[in-house]
């Protein structure tokens, strides 16, 4: 192991160890602001961690997203390195995406070898969707405007630096609902007197689910689950209010407002029936992700050029990522690159003993290096 890839297995293992949650992040936006700055960059600190290189003359630049959050989630693994944390773990990986761009800024920083700027954005909360928004609406792509924009996810389970994407949609949009149910609760042994809510909830648990058998077009990918049912119903009270929670997924815009209009309808129709006031939200945490053709193969050029393994054209994956936000504001992608198959690196995501593979951080942060050379050369002939 050489001492550029020991320093950033190092990093890492520090991010590990001390991870934070959602804007909470002082440790974290410390040490990769201080290592941005040790790198000589330009940095500038709000919501997240932005850092300016520039080299040559060009007036081009590109950005490049790592998030910083970790889960609420107690670790179980068996690292020397597991989190010191009581309740939280990087279990999505962030810790390596931060190390992985961090290396790219250091392997730029000293070799160049590109003419522009990059911007390098470490993004909070992207588990709860709203990190990326913190920045645009902190106007960080109006102070530092890039012309594409870019983002790495680890994928445990595929080969260790294979690189996957696709055109056109990766991610899925995410939207929370919540149904309330006013009844009149009573005496369980004299249920015609009142109405009863948890009755009228599962009769809308059960009509939800034919929205997406019978209401949506066969293979449109969308997905909505009922996840919580609670009322105020005791052993011999009948309940008078109940809430049903769930999310919903969809791979389109119109198939997210379809969802939406076709679950109002049986919630009102159902409330309507039954003599009972009913009302839902609706909150869209994270859009769908949509990736531009012209990033997309520069990815598949830069991957090549690294010498990493490519999967073009991937399908597109069930998950949701804040990503979303930049690239509907600026062309982007969206890539994934393999964690490993075997053992903690081959663990899900989001599980407690899940770890990011060391392995992967050298070749990510060649990835990088790569891409930008690619986009910031001094003559481009693509598009």
């Amino acid at each position: 192991m050489d001492t550029f890839e020991q320093k950033l297995v190092a990093l890492r293992h520090a991010f590990h160890k001390s991870p934070e949650i959602g804007f909470a992040l002082d440790r974290t936006k410390a040490r990769v602001a201080d290592a941005l700055r040790d790198l000589g960059l330009e940095v500038h600190e709000g919501a997240g961690v932005v850092g300016i290189l520039r080299a040559g003359t060009g007036n081009r630049a590109i950005g490049l997203r790592a998030d910083m959050d970790a889960l609420p989630i107690q670790e179980r693994g068996t690292q020397d390195h597991v989190s010191e944390i009581e309740g939280a773990m990087h279990a999505c990986g962030h810790d390596g995406h931060m190390t992985m761009l961090l290396g790219a800024a250091e392997t730029l920083a000293k070799d160049g070898g590109f003419d522009g700027t990059v911007v390098f954005l470490f993004q909070p909360n992207e588990e709860h969707g709203l990190g990326a928004q913190a920045m645009i609406a902190e106007g960080v792509l109006e102070r530092f405007p890039v012309e594409e924009v870019y983002a790495i996810h680890n994928l445990p389970g595929a080969p260790v630096g294979q690189v996957s994407t696709r055109k056109g949609l990766i991610c899925n949009s995410e939207s929370l609902f919540e149904i309330r149910i006013k009844g009149q609760g009573g005496h369980a042994s004299m249920p015609h007197v009142g109405v009863d809510a948890l009755t009228v909830g599962s009769e809308m648990v059960l009509a939800l689910q034919t929205v997406i058998a019978r209401k949506m077009a066969p293979g449109s990918g969308a997905v909505l689950s009922v996840t919580e049912f609670l009322t105020d119903g005791q052993r011999n009270v009948l309940p008078g209010e109940a809430v049903l929670k769930g999310e919903a997924r969809a791979r389109a815009p119109e198939d997210r407002i379809a969802l939406e209009t076709h679950m109002r309808r049986l919630v009102e129709g159902i409330a309507a029936a039954h003599g009972v006031k009913a009302e839902m939200s609706f909150e869209t945490e994270f859009i769908e992700t949509i990736n531009a053709s012209g990033p997309v193969e520069a990815v598949y050029r830069a991957a090549e050029s690294a010498g990493l393994a490519v999967v073009k054209e991937r399908p597109s994956m069930s998950f949701s990522e804040d990503f979303a936000h930049f690239a509907a504001a600026v062309p982007g992608c969206f890539l994934l690159m393999g964690n490993g198959e075997d053992g903690a690196h081959g663990q899900p995501l989001h599980s407690d003993t899940y770890d990011f593979n060391d392995a992967l951080l050298t070749q990510g942060a060649a990835f990088w290096a790569s891409l930008v050379r690619d986009r910031l050369k001094t003559e481009r002939t693509d598009p």
